[in-house]
């Protein structure tokens, strides 16, 4: 069973690709009056579910739970956080690493950062205009005519090569998933850090966020 976190727009796209694909998958959200929900009548998910499409009213620990129980073949990231990254802080006690991205910014041309600080960084091929709905992502944006010469995954791991990087694979056009079993690893390296960086990339975009553990300590 696969994880959908969000059931907005983009957690309606995940569910049309699952339902084509005849897999079964719960839809987590914390308003039981998303458009999902409303829009595809999904059940209440009780722990113990035959095949199909479900729904579970919760937030991030509430996913993390389902993750970590059902070790789901995908993850579809759809709700507008860093979903990686906020599981962990979800998972462990973190803070901002800040000190950590003077290293990696340099590596990155300036044409492609979208925003720098508090231990966050988010980097796009492009960067100054909107994206287009289900965009294929290919080699020249169709947005902003720039041709990538590289993807950002490769881009993010020659800058930061000691960072987790997940990849959102491609799905379908727009739609892209974690691999639970990634997921996973991920959560394990991190339990053995007392500094991390985690980020998560496609072809187009990037985003990472460096944390410190906190012990007996105040969170920022």
């Amino acid at each position: 069973m696969d994880i959908i976190i969000g059931g907005g727009k983009y957690g309606c796209y995940a569910i049309e690709y699952l339902q084509q694909k005849n897999k079964s998958f719960v839809v987590v959200d914390t308003d039981p009056n998303c458009l999902a929900a409303k829009q595809f009548k999904l059940k209440a998910f009780s722990h113990i579910e035959p095949k199909g499409g479900f729904f579970l009213q919760g937030d991030l620990p509430q996913a993390l739970e389902l993750i970590e129980k059902l070790k789901p073949e995908y993850v579809f990231p759809t709700a507008p956080v860093h979903i990686a990254a906020d599981l962990a802080k979800t998972k462990f006690k973190l803070a901002p690493w800040n000190e950590a991205l003077n290293a990696i910014l340099p590596k990155l041309p300036l044409a492609v950062i979208l925003y720098a600080g508090k231990g966050k960084l988010i980097t796009s091929f492009n960067r100054d205009h909107n994206c287009i709905d289900k965009c294929t992502m290919p080699k020249t944006c169709p947005t902003s005519q720039i041709e990538k010469p590289c993807t950002m995954t490769e881009l993010m791991r020659y800058a930061c090569p000691e960072a987790f990087i997940l990849i959102n694979y491609s799905m379908a056009p727009g739609m892209g998933a974690l691999k639970g079993s990634e997921l996973l690893d991920f959560f394990n390296s991190a339990e053995t850090k007392e500094k991390f960086i985690v980020a998560t990339t496609c072809d187009c975009h990037g985003v990472l966020n460096a944390y410190e553990k906190q012990h007996n300590k105040t969170e920022e």
